[in-house]
Order: structure tokens, then sequence, then C-alpha cells
């Protein structure tokens, strides 16, 4: 990949573009440079809905008739019958809020999410936004057709934040709609009970789904980085705590790596992609996750 495609993929330099629409177009496009086009394409079996022509669309998508009664291009959509249905789970719980840099975990997910959702309809796959914290707050049905974009990146940029999370229950309740067989996508800094995670992931698994975690961190998350004592407060339950780091950094990075041992065998043994992200990470390595699951579904 090239040093513009690594500028282009910087969180940092994303971050500060305010449209989730130009983020996600800049974060797949300059991921797509150098490699081939993809391969992965559905075929149209039912006409959705007319569109404006744009530039670099086909000649042969223009519907003349249309163009003969209105003298105006317009473009045929349609809803693409693929291999594949997407659902892209991501945790809006209060904890997902913290940042100890630019970009705090969430907005780092709503970047990812928003340029997954660009590169599935892209490839005219299906692709469905899930929002949970205790349980699903919102459920965009997976559609695969151009305008559906505009209303995931509406909810990204609309949602609401939660207090705290319920990880397990959130997973088994969508378990239980969405019946054919699809790729889950989950997007969580995967704070809560581990046991109810994984009995949420061995749910999906059950159904025959194929699931991806992007397990996304912050640095400090990760090692504890606090030099000074202070009083630290729990996003999600409000709770306060006067620490300091010295005398517990040790004991934290050993749970720490306990747990992320723990998730990282339950998804071995139970046939889950699991993918650990920090905020400080290019998009690059998700997608390459992502296009190496999409590899093995065919």
């Amino acid at each position: 990949m090239n040093t513009e495609s690594r500028k282009i993929l910087d969180p940092e330099v994303v971050s500060r573009i305010n449209s989730y629409a130009l983020k996600a177009r800049l974060v797949v496009e300059g991921f797509m440079t150098g490699l081939h086009r993809s391969p992965y394409h559905g075929f149209s079996v039912e006409f959705a809905e007319h569109r404006p022509y744009m530039s670099g669309d086909s000649l042969k998508s223009i519907d003349w008739k249309v163009f003969a009664k209105s003298d105006r291009y317009f473009v045929k959509e349609y809803e693409e019958e693929t291999n594949l249905k997407a659902y892209l789970l991501l945790d809006t719980s209060r904890s997902m809020t913290f940042s100890s840099g630019t970009v705090s975990k969430l907005e780092y997910c709503k970047c990812l999410t928003a340029a997954l959702a660009y590169l599935f309809i892209q490839q005219r796959d299906a692709v469905g936004l899930v929002c949970f914290n205790e349980k699903i707050e919102k459920f965009l049905r997976p559609r695969s057709v151009s305008l559906h974009l505009q209303n995931i990146l509406a909810e990204l940029q609309n949602l609401s934040v939660g207090m705290s999370t319920k990880t397990g229950f959130a997973f088994h309740q969508l378990a239980e709609q969405i019946k054919r067989r699809g790729l889950v996508i989950i997007l969580s800094d995967l704070f809560d009970d581990i046991d109810q995670i994984i009995s949420g992931l061995k749910h999906f698994r059950h159904q025959q789904h194929e699931v991806l975690v992007f397990h996304v961190i912050d640095p400090y998350e990760t090692n504890f980085s606090f030099s000074k004592e202070a009083l630290f407060e729990d996003l999600e339950s409000g709770q306060r705590l006067h620490i300091d780091p010295w005398l517990i950094k040790d004991d934290y990075a050993r749970l720490f790596n306990r747990n992320l041992d723990r998730l990282r065998t339950e998804c071995r043994n139970h046939q889950v992609d699991y993918v650990l992200l920090n905020t400080t990470d290019p998009y690059d390595k998700a997608f390459f996750a992502y296009l190496s699951k999409r590899l093995r579904l065919y």
C-alpha cells in the first residue's frame, strides 16, 4: 500500500473530516488502492428505484425511457440477490466514548462501520446496521441499494449513547431475529461479562452465521499508561475510586491479558474470527481481516 493510502487510512486524519460519507469513501478508496478490482458481485433480480446519473456510472444503466419523458438522466438501482447478507453490530454503550487521544473508541468504530457499509454497497452486497448497548436500540435490515448507505450514515451521525452494556443479551436478541445465514461483524470494546459475550457468540455460530469480532480498545486500556494518582470513574456505573496507577498497573495488565487470552481462545474454539484493534491502528488492518473472512465464505 502506498504512502498516500496510508495517510488516508490514518484514523487521526480521517477523524478531522466531518462527513461520514466522505470518511467512508476515503477509507475504502484508500484501502483499495493497489488491490485488484473486487471479484465479489451479486446479480440483479429486482428493480428497486431510480437515482440521478453520476459521473462514472455505466451508460448501460441509464433508463432511456425516463430520459425520453423527463430529459434527465436516471440510473436503475436493483436489490441484489447475493450470497451474503452482512450485519454490522455497533456497541453504543458509554464506555465506548472513552478516549486518551483525539479519537474515541466510538468515533473510531463509527468510521469503520461507515467504511465497511460503503464497501458492502460498492460490492452490491446487502448490509444492515445494529446499534446496541443494554439491548438492541436500532436495527436497519440489510439492503444493497445505494440509498440504503445514506440511511446507515444518518444513523451513525445521530445515534444516541446508552449507559451500560448487556452484550450477551443483545447478541441473543439479534440471533433470534435473523434467520438466514449471514456475516455478523461486531465492533465493540467488549467491556462486559466474558461468559455472556461468549454465550452470545456461540448463539450466532449455532445459527450458522459467520462471525467477525473487531475488539476495539484505547491504547491506555492496553498498558494503563496513567502516571499520576487520580480519581477514576466507571463511565457506565458512575462508580469513582482514587487510584495510584503504579500500585495496580501490574495486576491490571495481568487481568487484562488474561481476558484477552480467554476471548481469543474461545473465538478460535468456536470458529469466530477475532481481531484486536487499537484506536491508533489504520483501518486497513480491519479490511484485510474482513476480506480474509469473505474469501472463506466462498
